[in-house]
C-alpha cells in the first residue's frame, strides 16, 4: 500500500472517528478543551502507528491511546505548580454537548479512573473484559471501580434533588 493510500485511508477514519472519540475524550477528561486536546494528541501518535492500528481494530487502538493518555496527563500534572489566579475562558465549558446537566456534574466528581471505567462501559458499550483491557487492569478491578463509580454517581445525583422528590416528580411539577 502507498504512502499517499494509507493517508487517505487515515484522514477517512478521522473524519468518521472525530465525533465519536470527542465525546469519549470530553467525558474521559471532564472537560471539553481538555478532550479536544487529548484526542488531537492521540491522532497525531495514531498517524505515526497507523499500518499497525489498521492491521487491528483502530478505534480500539484509540480508545486505548485515550485513556492512556489522560492518565499521563493526570500524572504530569500531579507535579505542576499551582498558581493563584487562573486564566479566562470563554462561555462554560462542555456547553456543546449539553455537559452542564445533572448526569454529567456528576460523571465530572468521579476519580479519573471511576470516570474512564464508566465511559468506557456504558458510553462505548464496551464489555467488563475490553474495558479491562483498555485500562490495562483486571477484570476485578473494572468491576469494583464500576461498582464504586455507580454508587458515588447515585448518591451525587440524589443530592442535586430536593429531599423526598424522584426524577419524575420533578418532570411532572411546575
Amino acid at each position: 500500500m502507498s504512502r499517499e493510500t494509507e493517508d487517505d485511508a487515515y484522514a477517512a477514519f478521522v473524519a468518521v472517528a472525530w465525533p465519536r472519540h470527542l465525546r469519549t475524550a470530553t467525558l474521559i477528561a471532564g472537560d471539553r478543551s481538555r478532550g479536544e486536546e487529548l484526542l488531537q494528541d492521540c491522532l497525531v501518535k495514531l498517524y505515526v502507528r497507523w499500518r499497525r492500528a489498521v492491521a487491528d481494530d483502530p478505534h480500539a487502538y484509540l480508545r486505548r491511546m485515550l485513556v492512556n493518555g489522560h492518565i499521563s496527563w493526570w500524572r504530569r500534572r500531579r507535579r505542576e505548580t499551582l498558581i493563584a489566579e487562573l486564566p479566562d475562558r470563554p462561555g462554560t465549558p462542555g456547553d456543546e454537548y449539553g455537559e452542564t446537566d445533572e448526569l454529567h456534574r456528576a460523571l465530572r466528581q468521579l476519580p479519573a479512573r471511576q470516570r474512564a471505567v464508566v465511559v468506557l462501559r456504558h458510553l462505548e458499550d464496551l464489555s467488563e473484559k475490553e474495558t479491562a483491557a483498555v485500562l490495562g487492569c483486571s477484570l476485578g478491578t473494572v468491576k469494583s471501580q464500576h461498582s464504586r463509580a455507580m454508587s458515588r454517581l447515585r448518591t451525587v445525583m440524589s443530592k442535586d434533588r430536593p429531599e423526598g422528590r424522584s426524577r419524575d416528580q420533578e418532570a411532572v411539577s411546575p
